[in-house]
């Protein structure tokens, strides 16, 4: 039987922490959210500035990415190939910016971004899940 493994609130904060050195060093105001293996909300960071509107949306980047255990950049992608119905999976944002999250193969978490233009978001979110 193989053992699920999740995040817990250590790594969720090296990986927001990680994120949001990221988005500092760009002068950029994001929501950083981070999930557990089981979609659930470990750690949200709103930084001074951002619009609220991100909070929802960088929860719902994140939970793309787990949910569909891929980037929600790769569902935007084939959006924007030409399969609009691909943007009524439910559940899902296929907007650049959620990143599921791996350790050994495994999707034990996810993060999201929002705040700056989606490609920006999709660097933070790279820089988290690198600390990882």
């Amino acid at each position: 039987m193989q053992t699920i493994l999740s995040l817990g609130l250590a790594e969720a904060r090296r990986i927001t922490d990680a994120a949001r050195a990221k988005a500092v060093a760009e002068g950029w105001n994001v929501v950083i959210a981070v999930l557990d293996a089981g979609g659930h909300l470990i750690l949200l960071e709103r930084a001074d500035g951002t619009q609220l509107g991100s909070v929802q949306v960088a929860q719902d980047k994140a939970r793309t990415a787990l949910l569909f255990k891929r980037p929600s950049k790769a569902i935007e992608d084939v959006v924007l190939g030409g399969r609009a119905n691909m943007a009524q999976l439910t559940g899902a944002l296929p907007i650049e910016g959620g990143l599921p999250l791996l350790v050994d193969g495994q999707v034990v978490g996810a993060i999201g971004i929002s705040g700056v233009q989606s490609s920006q978001d999709g660097e933070v979110a790279a820089a988290g899940a690198a600390a990882l």
